[in-house]
């Protein structure tokens, strides 16, 4: 018999975060380093305070896991077990920096970039929770190493998707390293100042001089989650809440109402939510899982709920992608969009089959928010997360860029 899901209404409040870090994650952290826990509720609530570290992960997460994985704890350990066989976590790895970076058209060298920021992370990560200095050490040297070659990303439009994807990601790897001897964090910064940022605003503003729907959602979705990791990276207000705004109410389609065109109350008793690419593939809505979850990990861990915005709408898109991807039915409703420069009018009229249930390592991160820090129903999103755990990262899904468009190792880091 359906039945009404409460956990899912439209009417459920947003949580309010400015101002509040969770006891669990963010108080317990404030004051295992010396704060307070008045100093630990109010910090955030000046909106130019930001929390380090504050991306993907927060101090909670991270102690979590240290202190999991040296008690041999599932399912911590067997993350930890697919992030030490992984070959970019070794700390022998050798970075490959290049001055231009291509992405689209001649000359093609974008995958010695997401390799070396795949090993940059899984080694950063290796460090904070082993504490093993040479894999700290191995993610400095390749985060200096970019740091003093890279001077532009190039290449036809795909080069939008460079500078957001590899922006985001780059800069979860410094934020780790951040305060590590020999880090040179400030020419860091100013990398993804010049080199990443701009493209990212560039492309937000006028989409690459096309239509502004012409772009999927993840192309904007890429590049709100540079901007906002590099306003974080760089303690730098305007540009997180150029993040922040874009994802309420930005024009594009990676805008919260944009992404998630169509809502559907009480499917078989959860409410669902349409993709905005669900009409394309099953590749690219999964991706989209990712790209949003990052944005909205990211505010979670700098006060803001996304993941709540507007009746919790991406947890309903979720939920929807989760579920057709597991094999199971789904509404559709014909999607139209303008395309090219000049709007042309173009239309889905049935949901894309193509790579129906990719492996993705993107689950992990929303199962753990919904269903265990809110304790909310998330069905369909639990099934998948542990169907494909635990979650490996770039290098376990394929050697092109698919399989390095997210971080992965989310049963390690988010496991509650």
């Amino acid at each position: 018999m359906s039945r009404t899901n409460p956990h899912t209404s439209s009417d459920q409040p947003e949580v309010s975060r400015r101002g509040l870090l969770r006891t669990a994650g963010g108080l317990t952290a404030a004051l295992a380093v010396g704060g307070s826990a008045a100093a630990a509720t109010t910090a955030a609530a000046a909106p130019a305070t930001f929390t380090h570290p504050g991306m993907l992960h927060n101090w909670g997460d991270i102690n979590r896991a240290k202190v999991r994985v040296a008690a041999g704890d599932d399912p911590w350990l067997s993350g930890w077990n697919r992030l030490t066989a992984n070959s970019h976590s070794q700390s022998t790895w050798t970075a490959r920096p290049q001055a231009t970076i291509i992405r689209g058209g001649t000359g093609e060298n974008y995958g010695l970039l997401y390799n070396d920021i795949a090993a940059a992370y899984q080694n950063a990560l290796r460090w904070n929770v082993a504490g093993t200095a040479a894999h700290g050490d191995c993610a400095v040297r390749i985060l200096n190493a970019w740091s003093s070659t890279l001077t532009s990303i190039t290449g036809n439009a795909d080069r939008f998707l460079a500078a957001g994807i590899y922006g985001w990601e780059f800069a979860q790897a410094a934020e780790l390293m951040r305060g590590y001897a020999g880090f040179d964090l400030n020419r860091f910064k100013t990398m993804m100042l010049n080199v990443f940022y701009p493209l990212n605003n560039q492309f937000l503003n006028n989409h690459n001089d096309a239509c502004i729907t012409n772009y999927w959602a993840n192309w904007d979705l890429c590049n709100m989650a540079s901007i906002m990791a590099i306003g974080i990276l760089c303690d730098d207000g305007a540009k997180y809440d150029q993040a922040v705004n874009y994802f309420k109410s930005g024009g594009g389609n990676g805008s919260i109402g944009h992404a998630v065109p169509f809502l559907y109350p009480n499917v078989e008793g959860y409410d669902l939510g349409q993709w905005q690419e669900s009409g394309r593939d099953q590749g690219h809505t999964v991706m989209g899982m990712g790209q949003m979850g990052a944005v909205c990990e990211m505010a979670w861990n700098q006060g803001d709920d996304l993941y709540s915005y507007d009746g919790r709408r991406f947890m309903k898109a979720a939920q929807y992608v989760a579920k057709y991807n597991l094999g199971m039915n789904v509404p559709y409703t014909t999607y139209t969009w303008g395309s090219g420069q000049n709007c042309s009018q173009q239309s889905q009229t049935v949901i894309g089959s193509g790579s129906r249930g990719q492996v993705r390592p993107v689950w992990a991160m929303l199962h753990y928010h919904y269903g265990r820090r809110l304790l909310l129903d998330d069905k369909y999103i639990a099934q998948m997360c542990f169907s494909v755990a635990p979650e490996g990262g770039g290098g376990d899904y394929g050697s092109t860029s698919g399989g390095y468009d997210q971080l992965g190792f989310g049963t390690l880091m988010y496991a509650k």
